[in-house]
């Protein structure tokens, strides 16, 4: 089999065969254990003081000795009882979604109205035999007539019953119905029927009220735990209504009153729910020494976005793109190694994805795969060793070294990750093209002696080759003491006629700084004239077998040429002059002024030009 195959068809398969594994939930959940082992590692996270649960825990039910559901009397006085406090918002964990009686339930109405910033919780529900039979449970009518905010309060979970991303909205019949979460976010600023219109969808994010939340899953956000259950601050729900006008334990302590006189709950977003386990609210999290109950999870979500401490999943796509690439690269490079080379290279880039994981977790908040990368490693290595004769990383040195010298940094990667750019033969592509000449240089070179030219033309084309490679440009040759830069290739770039005027004005920037020094110097400085144009080009490979040239021609290139010269027949006070097709691009970006229509040596008909003169401010 040709050798060259041999080098591609292995790590391919191997790449794929990882990729289906991990869409198993097997190997999901392996991930998954994972992520849980960066968190405990991580531990708890500081939490700001702006959310208290009320909880219906075991305390409370000892206090209240009655039976659940409570009397919604009991919820109407917990509503008035955190109003009093100056508690912000008010929202339930709890479902008010069947009828009791009248008269409670208008007297959780008649609290909820009054208070004016409370949140009720509905439930959306979907058998899972028949998708198409669904249910949304809102809240009982006298609430809803009453005009009160609620949400969902739907708690996904794992394959292995993990709770790790929450739940933002359900969709059902092409509305949105949003969480509790959001309806607190959206809430937050003014208490309105309307809230739902300020949350929006767009792309991978969701909005509201300010926040950029990211989505995964279509309609999640990944959970950044702060801690284990019991992180954020909990009060006995027994003790919120425990005034004068409730009994509890039997004897009447009014703890309510301490409450109110330390302001605890002033300003704070209030969250009530269960954390007894008899009322079966608890899931397990990443922090699982513990389950930590759903009310707890809600916090988590509000505390994640107010602080906007999210947690990311590295861009599947490019992951995927990454993960392929690499797969290649990798075993091309242990399959040069010798075995053991190759073993200790594979070690240390396990300890070296285990070491980036983590780090992208703590600092980055960016979740990204461990197991598959230390699998697809283990694969690779078991692969390299049979096969030691493919030398794909060769090719990859011989791109490093053939552009470092003239391309941007972040090229030269995006060109390792895409060698096939580089092969022979050219092709259309939009460029800009930027031609620089010094002017009357061959009288300066009359005047000065060889060494002294030679050094000054050193000095002048290291920092403009510097200028150009830091704005993304590419020298493409030196005719002389005449350059001729690309922009927008190898790699495509939408903004290449911008990158390209700001290099111009660099330059000039730059010739003034150097003038001053040969002046200090005793030695004469010169000046430059800047052609750009923007258009299509055949761009590519254009040498011959034995020698490699990266370069570009056609019309577009030679009227920047043209242009270029053209400042010695047009006066300018920057002498640099660009194309129309150049202004189209850039016009909104730069302060440009028109000089004239030019008839162009080689061009038919006359050419509108510019003269470039800064760059825009703000």
């Amino acid at each position: 089999m040709n050798a060259v195959l041999r080098r591609l068809y292995i790590p391919i398969i191997i790449f794929i065969i990882v990729r289906i594994l991990f869409q198993m939930y097997l190997f999901k959940n392996l991930e998954h254990k994972a992520t849980d082992t960066m968190f405990r590692m991580r531990g708890s996270l500081p939490v700001s003081d702006s959310i208290i649960i009320v909880a219906l825990d075991d305390q409370t039910f000892q206090d209240l000795s009655l039976a659940w559901p409570y009397p919604r009397e009991l919820h109407a006085r917990l509503i008035d009882n955190l109003t009093r406090a100056g508690a912000k918002q008010i929202v339930f964990d709890v479902e008010f979604t069947e009828y009791s009686n009248p008269a409670s339930d208008a007297a959780l109405a008649i609290a909820a109205s009054k208070s004016e910033r409370v949140i009720f919780a509905g439930k959306y529900i979907r058998n899972p035999y028949n998708p198409d039979h669904e249910q949304m449970l809102a809240p009982i009518q006298p609430l809803l007539a009453e005009k009160q905010n609620w949400g969902v309060v739907n708690m996904p979970t794992d394959w292995d019953g993990f709770v790790r991303e929450y739940n933002l909205f359900e969709t059902m019949r092409g509305v949105n119905y949003y969480s509790i979460g959001i309806a607190a976010l959206a809430n937050s600023r003014i208490y309105s029927p309307e809230w739902q219109q300020g949350v929006t969808l767009s792309g991978k994010y969701l909005y509201a009220a300010g926040h950029r939340i990211p989505v995964v899953n279509a309609n999640h956000a990944l959970l950044n735990y702060f801690g284990p259950a019991n992180t954020f601050r909990q009060i006995s729900y027994s003790k919120v209504i425990d005034d004068s006008t409730v009994q509890t334990s039997g004897i009447d302590l009014n703890e309510y009153y301490d409450l109110l006189e330390s302001g605890i709950f002033r300003g704070k977003t209030v969250l009530i729910g269960a954390t007894l386990e008899e009322l079966h609210d608890k899931f397990p999290t990443p922090f699982s020494t513990n389950l930590t109950s759903g009310v707890e999870i809600h916090a988590n979500f509000l505390e994640m976005v107010r602080s906007g401490n999210y947690l990311k999943e590295f861009n599947p796509l490019l992951f995927v793109i990454v993960e392929f690439f690499l797969s290649i690269l990798i075993f091309a490079l242990l399959s040069w190694l010798k075995p053991l080379w190759s073993l200790l290279i594979t070690v240390a880039l396990i300890i070296a994805t285990l070491v980036k994981s983590y780090i992208m977790f703590t600092r980055m908040h960016t979740l990204s795969s461990v197991v598959e990368i230390i699998l697809l490693l283990i694969l690779l290595y078991v692969a390299a060793l049979i096969v030691h004769y493919l030398r794909s990383q060769k090719e990859k040195r011989y791109v490093r070294n053939a552009f470092q010298q003239y391309m941007a940094p972040e090229l030269v990667n995006e060109l390792l990750k895409n060698p096939d750019k580089l092969k022979y033969g050219g092709s259309q592509q939009e460029i800009s093209v930027l031609f620089s000449d010094i002017r009357s240089f061959t009288a300066y070179t009359e005047k000065h002696k060889p060494e002294e030219t030679v050094q000054i033309l050193k000095e002048y084309l290291t920092a403009m080759v510097k200028i150009i490679k830091s704005n993304c440009g590419i020298v493409d040759k030196f005719v002389g003491d005449e350059i001729m830069a690309l922009y927008g290739t190898p790699i495509a770039y939408p903004d290449h006629a911008l990158q390209a005027c700001k290099t111009a004005l660099q330059m000039r920037e730059e010739i003034k700084l150097l003038t001053d020094k040969w002046k200090a110097q005793g030695r004469e400085g010169f000046d430059i004239g800047i052609g750009i144009n923007t258009g299509f080009a055949v761009v590519g490979n254009l040498g011959s077998e034995q020698i490699f040239d990266y370069t570009a021609i056609g019309d577009t290139v030679n009227l920047g040429a043209r242009l270029e010269n053209l400042n010695k027949e047009i006066p300018t006070s920057k002498q640099i002059i660009i194309s129309e097709a150049t202004y189209e691009k850039v016009k909104d970006y730069v302060e440009a002024a028109f000089l004239q229509e030019a008839q162009v040596k080689g061009i038919d008909r006359p050419v509108r030009v510019y003269e470039l003169l800064s760059i825009k401010q703000g």
